[in-house]
């Protein structure tokens, strides 16, 4: 209980430092604005500005907020500096700008926090060799206690990994430099002394050049422990026994990267060559651009790239940037698009009049390639926070009933230029509303969770994943028939049947039911959704926890 009261206000001070950022940065913004008009001001400003940043690096660690602290740390050794660098003013406003996303995207993952909470509250035990995961990693156990060993490795199989154990230090030293594994699970205290561990994982990470991925196991709770694992650069700390979930969620948090998709930007200019120098400067910092030299031909190039953000040139002939600047935000799909100007007007009046379109700034050419890649990133980084919020479900993290719908319409379009096969699966958790009558909300968010996971694991990132409303989920398998569609997903009702849950000393399964159709048998998106509706509704109607495949051919 002590533990749990802890976490909640840990939690607390975390929410009340997310919710309170916005305001603090806001005020620091005005602050530095300013600073930047006159000596005095600076004077007068530049402690309190100092003392902003040096409390929020350190809050910031000390809550968990690395990426804050990281930011704020940057714009305190800017301030400290006694020669300031020439573009203080800029890299100040951009730190700030950043400080400001990063509170967006925390802000914006507080449902799936409270979602996972739901997870840890209830015990959760799968079935052994059931969840055989697309996304395998190694992991090397080492440990040598063998009533320890034996549960923690048939779970870390369940989940569908591949394990190896040893049980002394030397054996997993040389197998980690003949075969590195994805991450490492070890005790740190061995016969050897009490230190083994974490003096064979600091040798590893220094002989190798980096830090393995690791997560001590350990009895021991002290605080000389937990520093040795801190010094030997370990991930994860877990006091013995630990829950097979709250393990399988730090494996995941060490070994799964960051996969974010690049930015995608649209460049406007009647220049091919100053297009194309502009395309390459954001190409190196890794962002996908596509060059229109016409604004006429803008609309159609937005609707078929979808872009990020757009970067126009103000003069051009037949439509002038501002002119095509009213002409996108005319379009309801297209008034959050971030619009910046490049061009070699220097008059600050024709600037502000040409950015009364509603445009996010105005770059002069020539522009400096770090100005004009932060510039962009900025901004497109943000409408992509504020999609995912409108796309995303907060539980499951999957897309919501109406992206989904979206994607599906959009995939079709190009399944029937590429004359492509699809399959779309409609899914239903069985009985699920007695599970929340029965066992409580928690565990029916625990069980709706639990099979996201499995689905994101299961299936390719390119299939398009849904949340359709409460129970019921839908899914795209590109380029896959009826058929082998079928089998698949049949796999994984049988192994999601398998998966042991249990709400305090009661102890369930569930099972789903899917109806599949398949494109283009079915032609158009409602013929396709209704197709696989009637057979999900066959599935139920045949006793729930069945596949069924609609093979009928619709002649519309």
């Amino acid at each position: 209980m002590a533990d749990a009261t802890l976490q909640e206000k840990l939690a607390g001070l975390r929410q009340r430092f997310i919710d309170q950022l916005p305001a603090r940065v806001a005020h620091t913004r005005e602050q530095w604005a300013q600073s930047q008009t006159d000596s005095a001001s600076e004077a007068r400003l530049a402690p309190e500005l100092h003392r902003f940043f040096h409390s929020l690096k350190g809050t910031g660690r000390t809550l968990g907020f690395e990426r804050v602290a990281r930011l704020a740390e940057q714009a305190e050794s800017l301030l400290n500096q006694s020669t300031p660098p020439h573009d203080v003013e800029l890299r100040i406003s951009q730190l700030l700008a950043q400080i400001e996303l990063e509170q967006q995207r925390l802000a914006s993952v507080k449902g799936q926090r409270q979602a996972l909470k739901a997870i840890q509250s209830v015990e959760f035990t799968p079935a052994p060799q059931v969840l055989r995961s697309k996304r395998q990693r190694l992991i090397y156990l080492c440990d040598d206690e063998p009533e320890q060993v034996s549960q923690l490795v048939h779970h870390l199989r369940c989940f569908g990994h591949e394990v190896v154990h040893f049980a002394e230090t030397e054996a997993f030293f040389n197998a980690v430099l003949s075969r590195r594994p994805d991450a490492v699970v070890m005790d740190v205290h061995f016969p050897q002394g009490d230190t083994a561990g974490t003096e064979t994982l600091t040798s590893l990470n220094r002989l190798t050049g980096e830090s393995l991925p690791s997560i001590v196991l350990s009895a021991h709770g002290d605080f000389h422990s937990r520093l040795s694992a801190v010094r030997a650069g370990c991930n994860g700390y877990f006091t013995k026994p630990v829950k097979p979930l709250d393990l399988m969620l730090a494996i995941d948090e060490v070994t799964t990267p960051v996969e974010e998709e690049p930015l995608r930007v649209l460049i406007v200019d009647d220049e091919p060559e100053v297009a194309a120098y502009h395309a390459l400067l954001l190409e190196q910092a890794g962002i996908i651009v596509e060059q229109v030299y016409h604004p006429a031909e803008v609309l159609g190039a937005m609707a078929s790239f979808v872009p990020d953000l757009l970067l126009t040139d103000v003069y051009m002939p037949v439509c002038s940037g501002e002119e095509l600047a009213s002409i996108i935000r005319q379009q309801p799909e297209y008034v959050g698009l971030p619009i910046i100007y490049l061009s070699s007007e220097t008059d600050s009046r024709k600037q502000l009049s040409a950015m009364a379109a509603g445009v996010e700034a105005f770059i002069t050419k020539p522009v400096e390639p770090e100005e004009l890649v932060s510039a962009v990133r900025l901004r497109a980084e943000r409408l992509r926070l504020l999609r995912s919020l409108m796309t995303r479900d907060s539980m499951t993290g999957l897309y919501n009933h109406s992206t989904t719908t979206d994607l599906i319409n959009k995939a079709l379009v190009q399944a029937d230029r590429d004359d492509a096969e699809h399959a779309l699966v409609m899914l239903d958790i069985d009985h699920f509303k007695a599970v929340n009558d029965t066992h409580g909300h928690l565990a029916g968010d625990q069980v709706i969770i639990t099979l996201a996971r499995l689905l994101k694991s299961r299936f390719r990132t390119s299939d398009i994943i849904g949340r359709y409303g409460g129970e019921e989920f839908v899914l795209l398998l590109k380029n896959l028939d009826g058929e082998r569609a079928m089998t698949l997903v049949d796999e994984l009702r049988e192994d999601f049947s398998q998966v042991d849950f249990h709400a305090g000393s009661t102890h369930f399964r569930c099972t789903f039911s899917a109806g599949i159709s398949a494109f283009p048998l079915q032609p158009s998106t409602e013929a396709l959704r209704l197709a696989a509706d009637q057979a999900l509704y066959r599935a139920k109607h045949q006793g729930r926890n069945q596949v069924v495949l609609n093979r009928e051919v619709d002649d519309e």
